[in-house]
C-alpha cells in the first residue's frame, strides 16, 4: 500500500546560534540557524524529492514563528507541529573549538520541544509513513518522552521502517545512565541505526569500533548500523559485510553541525530507492560515498536546515573527487 509520506520524523526543532566572526567592539557574533537533528534529516530528504512531515512542539514566539516559517519553505509538512503560548522555543548555542570538535550550551528548562504530548500527536501523520526517524533528544524529559513512545508503537504497527539516532548531547541529561537506558529503547526497536564514532564508544565501552557494532548487532539484532566518523569517513555494517569509504575533506570547511544529519538523511533516501532486504557491497559503497559527500558539503555553510545540498551538488563532488 502507497503511504502519504517517505519519512515522518519527532523531536526538536530549535535555533542553532553559531559562531560567525567577531564584531568591531571585539565580541563574538553568533547567526541564528534554524536547526535539530530530526528536521535535518528531513530537510535532507525533502531536497532530494521524498515527501517528508513533522511532529513536534515550539513556542508561540519569534524564534518559533521564524522556524514554522523555514519549514514552509524547504517542504517539510508541518501539520503536526504544535505552537505552544506556555513555554518558549529551545535555544542552543554552539561553540567551534580549533580542532573543530564542538561545545553546545542549552536554553532549554523547558522548552517547547519536551513539552509535546501524547495526547497531540498527529497519529494519520505516523500511519502513512515509509520511514519512520526519531532520536533521544524527545527522550530526556515527560511527556515528550511517552510522546515518542507513542510515536514508535504507532509507527511500527503501521509497518514503518523505524531509523534511531541517539544524537547524544551530554549538557540535557542529569545522568548519562539515563541517556544509555533511552538509547537502549531506541535500540531495541530500530532497523536502521546511524551512530557516531563517540556514541558507540561511550555506549559499549569499547574503542574498537567494529567491537562496539558487533556488541550491539548481538544483542539487539538490528539489520542495519550505520557509523559516522568525521574526518575518518563511514561504515555501514550490513548482515555480515562491513563497508568502509573515505570522506571527501575540504580546506572551506566552516563547522561541522549538521554533517551527521546529512550523512543519515542520504542514507535514508538510497534505502528509500533501493531498500533494505538486499543490498550488495557495491550498493552500500555508493551509498557511503554520496553521503559522505553530502556531509561534506553541509560543513562548508552555516547552519544545514535551509542549506542542504541538491543532488546534482552531491554527484558534482563524488565526481570532482574521484
Amino acid at each position: 500500500m502507497k503511504k502519504k509520506y517517505d519519512v515522518v520524523a519527532l523531536g526538536e526543532l530549535l535555533i542553532d546560534f553559531t559562531e560567525n566572526g567577531i564584531s568591531t567592539q571585539g565580541n563574538s557574533v553568533f547567526e541564528a540557524n534554524p536547526g535539530g537533528a530530526p528536521c535535518n534529516v528531513l530537510a535532507m530528504l525533502q531536497k532530494l524529492g521524498h515527501g517528508t512531515a513533522f511532529l513536534g512542539k515550539v513556542g508561540d514566539d519569534i524564534f518559533g514563528h521564524r522556524l514554522c516559517n523555514v519549514l514552509d519553505e524547504v517542504g517539510i509538512d508541518r501539520s503536526g507541529l504544535i505552537i505552544d503560548r506556555e513555554v518558549r522555543t529551545t535555544l542552543a548555542f554552539v561553540e567551534t573549538k580549533p580542532d573543530g570538535d564542538r561545545d553546545f550550551s542549552f536554553y532549554r528548562n523547558p522548552g517547547a520541544d519536551m513539552m509535546l504530548r501524547e495526547e497531540e500527536l498527529q497519529e494519520d501523520l505516523l500511519k502513512e509513513a515509509r520511514i519512520f526517524h526519531f532520536g533521544t533528544l524527545s527522550m530526556t524529559h515527560d511527556p515528550v518522552r511517552l510522546a515518542t513512545k507513542k510515536a514508535i508503537k504507532i509507527a511500527k504497527e503501521a509497518g514503518a521502517i523505524l531509523s534511531f539516532d541517539p544524537n547524544l548531547r551530554e549538557p540535557l541529561w542529569d545522568f548519562l545512565e539515563d541517556a544509555k537506558e533511552c538509547v537502549r529503547e531506541g535500540l531495541s526497536v530500530c532497523d536502521i541505526l546511524k551512530i557516531s564514532d563517540n556514541e558507540i564508544q561511550w555506549f559499549t565501552g569499547k574503542e574498537d569500533y567494529t567491537e562496539g557494532v558487533r556488541m550491539i548487532q548481538e544483542e539487539y539484532k538490528i539489520p542495519f548500523i550505520l557509523l559516522s566518523m568525521g574526518k575518518e569517513g563511514s561504515r555501514a555494517y550490513y548482515k555480515d559485510r562491513i563497508v568502509e569509504v573515505k570522506p571527501f575533506l575540504q580546506e572551506n570547511t566552516i563547522e561541522t553541525t549538521g554533517a551527521g544529519d546529512t550523512f543519515g538523511g542520504a542514507c535514508l533516501h538510497y534505502i528509500l530507492e533501493h531498500g533494505l532486504s538486499d543490498l550488495q557491497e557495491e550498493q552500500l559503497k555508493e551509498m557511503l560515498t554520496f553521503a559522505n559527500a553530502a556531509a561534506s558539503i553541509i560543513t562548508t555553510r552555516r547552519g544545514a536546515l535551509r542549506v542542504m545540498p541538491t543532488q546534482i551538488e552531491i554527484e558534482q563532488l563524488v565526481q570532482r573527487m574521484k
